[in-house]
Formats: structure tokens, sequence, C-alpha cells
């Protein structure tokens, strides 16, 4: 019982880490709500798009209703662009941002004119959309399901260390096999296939997924090390407690990005250094 309760809670801790993690990171859809003529809608506004096709931003909203897009390159200065909404029915209206290459960002607002009134969504924080390469799926739902399955090993492993269950030892092995294999080598090429470069973490650059994935698999090897002739389990448990820690760090944040200046990709992190300066 007592280990079927471990393997139960050890499930539902990564279950809530994926969606937390999911839900928070800045190229998920961002959901809103809006009122206009006294109606409420819900809409969903992307945050991440291909580089081989423009992408659709859609809003819930009603024919008869005029609706314009502004965009502009994300951190330069430069003025947005007005695109108007086109009616795909009589309940929903699209526009098409451009196609831009991996790793660019554009930023954009929402207009819409409300009777003889004129409502900004966003204008003053501009959503940021950021575009990558497509990423066959031979190579994205292997690399995705591996580290679920790391971040579900790493959790069943430290609790198994808390509760004294033998078998924790035999896990840290599982653990620090998932990540090398989803996390240093499939995370590399879905990065290589979508932004260009293989690994832009330590030591070459600041990119926060390829640290803190470096810094998981580093913790699990350390454990496993100081697990190989003697039970050690306040190393696992220390080690699937980071893990569940960077994990919960919103996925793509300060990520990479393309310096429209120099016309490199960096990562967001340098970005956002330069343009403060």
């Amino acid at each position: 019982m007592k280990r079927f309760l471990i393997f139960t809670l050890a499930f539902a801790i990564t279950i809530f880490a994926a969606i937390f993690q999911r839900l928070t990171g800045p190229t998920h859809p961002l959901r809103f709500s809006y009122t206009i003529d006294k109606n409420q809608y819900i809409s969903k506004l992307v945050r991440s798009g291909n580089s081989d096709k423009d992408t659709k931003i859609t809003l819930n909203l009603p024919i008869n209703i005029i609706a314009t897009l502004h965009y502009k390159k994300h951190k330069v200065a430069e003025d947005f662009v007005a695109i108007p909404f086109t009616a795909i029915d009589e309940n929903k209206q699209e526009v098409y941002l451009p196609k831009m290459p991996a790793a660019a960002k554009l930023e954009y607002y929402i207009e819409i004119l409300d009777g003889a009134d004129t409502k900004y969504f966003f204008k003053d924080k501009p959503v940021v959309i950021r575009y990558k390469d497509p990423v066959p799926t031979g190579i994205l739902i292997p690399h995705i399901l591996v580290m679920f399955l790391a971040m579900f090993f790493s959790n069943l492993t430290g609790l198994q260390a808390l509760f004294h269950v033998p078998s924790f030892k035999r896990n840290i092995t599982v653990s620090v096999a998932l990540l090398f294999i989803g996390g240093l080598i499939l995370g590399p090429i879905v990065q290589k296939y979508a932004f260009g470069d293989l690994w832009t973490g330590f030591p070459v650059g600041y990119d926060l997924t390829d640290n803190k994935i470096l810094l998981a698999f580093a913790t699990w090897l350390v454990a496993f090390f100081v697990n190989r002739k003697k039970q050690r389990p306040a190393m696992a448990i220390f080690a699937a407690f980071v893990t569940i820690i960077v994990f919960s760090i919103p996925h793509s944040l300060l990520g990479s990005e393309l310096d429209y200046e120099s016309g490199k990709v960096v990562t967001g992190f340098i970005h956002s250094l330069n343009f403060f300066k």
C-alpha cells in the first residue's frame, strides 16, 4: 500500500508541475475576457508561431464589430502596423501576423470599436509572440515523453528516499538516464530544429531552459555517485527537490531571441541587457 501511495503521489506531483509549467510559460496562449456592447467575450491570443507560415489571431466577435490588430517588431523603435480583422462567420473574426524568422519576436495589441468608444487591449503591455522553425513530430514527441518520465522518476525516487523504500537507489540511475536522454540529447536536437543552435546554456550562453536541465542533471549525477557504495537518501531527496523547482520554472523563459539590430540569435537574458543599455 505504501508503494502504491508513493507512486500515486509522484504521478500527481508530476502532472501538476507539468501543467503549471505549461500554463505559466511565455509562449502559452493568453486567455482574456472583454466586454463589448455590454456582451462579454473570451478569446485566446497566440504567443508562439512557426516561421514557415503566417500566424492566425482569432477573436470571438460578431461580424458588425470593427476590430484592428496593431503589431511591430519586439524591442524595436518603430511604428505599429495596423491590420483590420476580417469576419469568417457571424461570431468570429481573424487576422494574420506575417511569418518571421526563427527566434524573432513581434508584439501586438488590439483595438475594438465599442459604439462611439474605442477600447484598447494590451496597448500598454503588448502581447509578445515568438517564432520557431517547425520541429519534426518524431523528435518532439519522444522529447516530451522522456522529459515527463524523467520528472516522474525524479519525484518517485525522492519520495522513495523520504519514506525509506530501498528501490530509491535503483531509480536514481533511471532518473539520471532519462534526464540525460530527454534533456541533454533530445532537448538540444529539438532546439537545433526550432532555433538553429544545439545548446545555448552554460558555458556558451544564458538560456534558462538549457541551464535548468543542466542543473537538474548535475544534481542527480551527484546523487548517483554518493549513493554508489552507501545509501544516502538525503541527497536523492535534495535532487528531487531541485528538479521539481527547476521544472516549475516556465518553459522557454529567457530563451533564444533574434536581435534585429545584429541579426544574430541570442538568449532573452542577453537581449534584455542590450535593450536597457
